[in-house]
C-alpha cells in the first residue's frame, strides 16, 4: 500500500508524579494521557473548513499581538520613514528577528516606491504577500515515499513537545491503517521510554526500547531492523532531548543518524527538528546547532497557540532555508497540522 495514500486519509506538548521524574517529563506523560483518543482508536476527522478554523483559533494570540498591531499602525498614516521604523519594531517584537525584519521591510519599501503607493493600508497587503512568499520559497510537505519503511528521525531539546509530536504522527499514520514502529532512542532521560510507551500503547504502535542509559545508536539499529522485519510502513525514531550547547552530545546525535542510515541502506526520509514557538529567538539558535549535527529536512513548530510572538516561524524559514512541515496549534490529535504557507497567512491576517 502506498504510504502517500495511507497518510492522506487523515489530513489533519510533556508535568511529574513518579519518583525521579522531572516536571517537564511528567508533563509529557500527562499530555499523552489527556489527549483524547477514542477506545476504538478512531475519530471524526475535521473537514478542511474545520481544520482551518482550528488553525485560526490556534493563531489567535499571534494575530492579536502581531497582525492587529500592524493594522492599527497602518490606519490613516502617511507612508514615511517613521511608519517603517514602527513597523520594523513590531516585527522584531514578534520574534521575526532583525535579519528577516530588515529584509521584509526593504522589499516593502522598494515596492512602495516602485508602485508609487500612497495608501498606508496597502502596506498591510504588501507585508502579507511578502510573508506568504517567504514561507513558500522552500516549502515542501512531509516526505511520504512509496518505499517502506519510511523512516522519520525526530530531534529537539527537552520540553519542546517532541514526544507529543511523535505520538500524534503515529496516531495519524495508524488512522491510515499503517503499521507503525516507534524507536525509543531517548535512553538518558528518566521516564522518557515510559512516556513513549504510553503513546505507543494508546495509538497501537510497536515500540522498540532498551534499558535506560543504553546506547541510543543500538536502539536506532534495532528499530530499523525491526521495522524492516515487521514490514512496517513507518518508523519514527525518538532521540535524546539533549542540550544543544553540549558538543559531545550533538556528536552522539550524528552517530545515531549514521547508524540508522547504514542499517536502512539509504538516507532517512525525514530528520525533523521540533522547536517550541514560545521560546522565540532561542529556537533559532537551537535550530542552527542541530543543523550542524544532523542533515535536517524540516521543522515542526509546536505550541503556536501559546504565544503572541509567532513571528519566529518567519525567522526559521528565512535564515535556515528549511521548510516548516508541521505546526502545533492545540492539544487535540488533529492540532498537529500540515503546514501550508497560504492557509497559515490567511489564518493570520483574516
Amino acid at each position: 500500500m502506498m504510504l502517500r495514500k495511507l497518510f492522506s486519509r487523515n489530513k489533519r506538548d510533556e508535568k511529574g508524579t513518579a519518583q525521579g521524574v522531572t516536571a517537564q517529563e511528567g508533563s509529557d506523560r500527562e499530555t499523552a494521557n489527556k489527549t483524547e483518543i477514542p477506545a476504538d482508536n478512531s475519530v471524526d476527522v475535521p473537514t478542511q473548513a474545520g481544520l482551518f478554523a482550528r488553525l485560526k483559533q490556534g493563531l489567535a494570540k499571534t494575530r492579536t499581538g502581531f497582525v492587529d498591531r500592524i493594522g492599527q499602525l497602518l490606519t490613516g498614516r502617511n507612508i514615511d520613514d517613521s511608519l517603517f521604523d514602527e513597523l520594523e519594531e513590531i516585527l522584531i517584537q514578534a520574534d521575526v528577528g532583525v535579519t528577516t525584519t530588515l529584509e521584509l521591510i526593504g522589499r516593502i519599501r522598494q515596492k512602495v516606491e516602485t508602485e508609487r503607493i500612497t495608501d498606508s493600508s496597502q502596506v498591510r497587503e504588501l507585508l502579507r504577500a511578502e510573508i506568504t512568499a517567504l514561507l513558500s520559497r522552500d516549502h515542501r510537505p512531509l516526505a511520504l515515499p512509496d518505499h517502506t519503511p519510511a523512516v522519520i528521525m525526530v530531534v529537539g531539546v527537552n520540553g519542546v513537545g517532541k514526544t507529543t509530536t511523535i505520538g500524534k504522527l503515529a496516531y495519524r499514520f495508524k488512522q491510515g491503517h499503517a503499521k507503525v514502529v516507534l524507536g525509543a532512542g531517548d535512553t538518558f532521560r528518566a521516564a522518557a521510554v515510559d512516556q513513549l510507551r504510553v503513546w505507543a500503547d494508546r495509538v497501537g504502535a510497536d515500540l522498540i526500547a532498551h534499558q535506560e542509559g543504553s546506547d541510543p545508536s543500538a536502539v536506532a539499529f534495532d528499530s530499523v531492523a525491526a521495522a524492516k522485519a515487521r514490514q512496517a510502513e513507518f518508523l519514527i525514531v525518538d532521540t535524546a532531548g539533549r542540550l544543544h550547547t553540549k558538543a559531545n552530545l550533538m556528536v552522539e546525535l550524528g552517530k545515531v543518524y549514521r547508524v540508522a542510515k547504514r542499517e536502512l541502506g539509504r538516507e532517512l526520509d525525514e530528520v525533523l527538528l521540533v522547536v517550541d514557538a514560545t521560546t522565540g529567538q532561542n529556537a533559532l539558535s537551537q535550530a542552527k546547532l542541530f543543523k550542524e549535527a544532523v542533515p535536517l529536512t524540516g521543522i515542526v513548530l509546536t505550541k503556536l497557540d501559546g504565544t503572541a510572538k509567532g513571528g519566529i516561524i518567519l525567522a526559521l524559514a528565512n535564515e535556515l532555508r528549511l521548510p516548516v512541515k508541521l505546526i502545533g496549534v492545540g492539544e487535540q490529535m488533529w492540532d498537529l497540522q500540515d503546514f501550508d504557507p497560504a492557509s497559515f497567512t490567511d489564518a493570520l491576517f483574516n
